[in-house]
């Protein structure tokens, strides 16, 4: 109606000073006419049709409220024209901020996009097998994250396989899949005995059995915590190296301790798959060469369950590495091989002697980066990282190897490769201070200012501000739960991703559910490492505007789409000319989208793009 208006305007002035004619007036009493009927209808709101596509799957619906805003009738606020002129004139009650206003202004033609062929369906662009054996064996470097070049994306939709299904709700899902959405049996026969998984019919059950836990994840879970307190919110985050299905990590949240678990894509096809499957968060992951995609100090707690990684080889790297992401007074839990070796020597078909050569190796890596062995009983071993360094350093004078990393980023985590060095805590003044500052305890620890921030270690963060994020996330998640009918509904959203968390306000405003803050390092020019179909809702928080100078628009979209299951909500935050060219894109991707207004009104240039993907398989016919 914009165009419209603009139109008739210019007529009438081009007509100088002679007097209208008849014919002029009625053409104009038409047109307004017109226009006010169509400001009525266009005001009365809209709705998104539910997805289609299986009889078990739920469906998104997206409410927005119509606005009208009341402005003055000034040349700025009109885009042109001089002088007085007539309310009719002036006065425009179109709804510019919906989807169908910023459509009729881009003028774009929408590329429709292709599913791509059904060998992409678990395509993970950066662990592609086959571009991976283009690259070194050797420390598996092969599974490392390989990206393809500019002229091997795919330009497709990465299809879901036929039968999918919505996962099942939390926390069913910690015990239950659709075999259709991961139909892969490998695991079922090469881990049968150890009871990690088996099919049932149209599904797959998850025992919670595990290689070194027999009697189940839980009871496992509870012998850790008759050595170390895994009770009283002093541990919230952990990392698990070598999941197999995650059935620690998803048994931990029930301690109300949150887990990421990673595994190689390997032999074991798809227990990440798994892992993401039953609502447990986890990533395509390796330890090689590069560091682990977190900052240090970020885990209270890391776990390694016969994951068969080499700790005592390298130089100690491996452990090096766990021992830079290990917050001061960690700790590292080992259980497998090599750990009760004189019980399980036979069944695991290794000498006594390989054996004890094994974990004396791997104590004296662990007594070189100063952690103190707490206990080992029956299967399990645990260390603890010291609090601070000021031992550790006066120690280097007897342990050479290895020696404290110098003018090295502790936090640079992007295809920074590992080094056989200590990465050193930050000063302290007493034997008995924490390095970096002492952490509240969970869920105290949820909205208290981090130490990193109230110690001043971040220049131009203060405390005002993290505390001013988290009231402004609050009131963001309250306005998206407004015009997202489900977003607060439980059960209805449980894999989460934030592509630009920042101080993580949007994941705390959400912790009434059973989700948690883990944050990682990504670079979103390039694929995520995880499979197709991993999160239910993607939140996009001026993410086009960050990298509108550094990779293409496209690029991004797609990768979004292949991490979204089939009827899973975007929300992205940008501003609205930004808006206007991502949903120009994101209309050719089988995604229904509406922009809306930002919680502060319609005269605020942020805005929001809703976006529900469509529900469609491999075989079927475009929507």
């Amino acid at each position: 109606m914009a165009v419209g208006a603009s139109a008739t305007k210019m007529h009438l002035m081009s007509a100088g000073a002679r007097r209208p004619s008849l014919l002029h007036l009625a053409a104009v009493a038409v047109l307004c006419s017109v226009s006010y009927l169509l400001g009525i209808w266009h005001h009365g709101g809209f709705s998104v049709a539910p997805a289609g596509g299986g009889a078990t799957s739920s469906s998104v619906s997206i409410a927005t409220t119509a606005s009208v805003s009341c402005v003055s009738p000034t040349p700025t606020v009109l885009g042109g024209g001089g002088g007085a002129s007539s309310p009719s004139a002036t006065l425009d009650f179109a709804a510019h901020h919906t989807a169908e206003g910023m459509e009729a202004a881009s003028g774009q033609a929408h590329r429709r996009y292709d599913a791509c062929p059904a060998k992409y369906s678990e395509y993970t662009p950066c662990e592609d097998v086959e571009r991976s054996l283009r690259f070194p064996r050797d420390r598996l470097i092969y599974r490392e994250r390989h990206c393809p070049s500019e002229d091997e994306r795919l330009r497709c939709l990465v299809p879901a396989p036929k039968g999918y299904r919505n996962p099942f709700p939390w926390p069913a899902s910690r015990d239950v899949a659709w075999f259709a959405n991961v139909p892969h049996k490998e695991l079922t026969v090469e881990k049968a005995v150890q009871n990690w998984i088996r099919v049932d019919g149209d599904r797959f059950r998850f025992p919670g059995g595990g290689t070194m836990f027999p009697h189940g994840a839980g009871a496992y879970i509870d012998d850790i915590g008759k050595l170390i307190p895994l009770h009283d919110g002093s541990i919230r985050t952990a990392l698990d190296t070598g999941c197999g299905v995650a059935s620690w990590g998803a048994y931990l949240l029930s301690r109300n301790i949150l887990a990421m678990s990673f595994a190689p894509r390997d032999s074991h096809e798809a227990q990440v798959q798994f892992a993401l499957e039953r609502g447990v968060p986890a990533m395509i992951g390796v330890l090689s060469s590069n560091r682990l995609t977190y900052p240090a100090r970020a885990f209270d707690m890391a776990h390694c369950s016969r994951c068969l990684i080499p700790w005592q080889l390298y130089d100690g790297l491996f452990l090096t590495e766990v021992d830079r992401i290990l917050r001061p007074g960690g700790y590292w839990v080992l259980s497998g091989p090599p750990i009760n070796w004189k019980q399980h020597w036979k069944g695991w078909q290794r000498t006594k002697e390989d054996l004890n050569a094994e974990q004396e190796a791997i104590e004296a890596v662990a007594k070189s980066l100063c952690w103190k062995k707490i206990k080992e009983v029956g299967d399990i071993a645990i260390w603890q990282k010291p609090t601070n360094h000021i031992h550790c350093k006066a120690s280097r004078k007897v342990f050479k190897s290895p020696p404290f990393c110098s003018n090295k980023d502790p936090d640079a985590a992007w295809y920074d490769k590992m080094e056989a060095c200590i990465t050193p805590l930050p000063e302290v003044s007493d034997i008995k201070e924490v390095a970096g500052g002492e952490l509240k305890k969970w869920p105290q620890r949820l909205t208290a200012v981090p130490p990193r921030i109230s110690s001043g270690s971040f220049e131009g963060v203060t405390d005002e501000m993290f505390v001013e994020d988290t009231e402004l996330w609050k009131k963001r998640v309250g306005h998206y739960k407004s015009v997202i009918s489900q977003f607060g509904q439980k059960g209805r959203y449980r894999n989460l991703l934030d592509m630009n968390a920042r101080f993580g306000g949007f994941a705390a405003a959400l912790v009434d559910d059973p989700r948690g803050l883990i944050g990682s390092y990504q670079d979103w020019c390039e694929g995520m490492s995880t499979y197709p179909r991993t999160y239910d809702l993607i939140h996009a928080d001026s993410v086009f505007t960050l990298y509108k100078d550094r990779c293409e628009m496209e690029n991004i979209l797609l990768e979004m789409d292949r991490i979204l299951r089939p009827e899973g909500t975007v929300i992205i935050r940008d501003d609205v000319d930004m808006l206007v060219k991502v949903k120009s894109i994101a209309d050719g991707m089988r995604w229904n989208s509406q922009i809306v207004d930002h919680e502060d009104g319609p005269l605020v240039r942020e805005k929001l793009l809703l976006v529900v993907k469509t529900y469609w398989t491999l075989g079927e016919e475009r929507q």
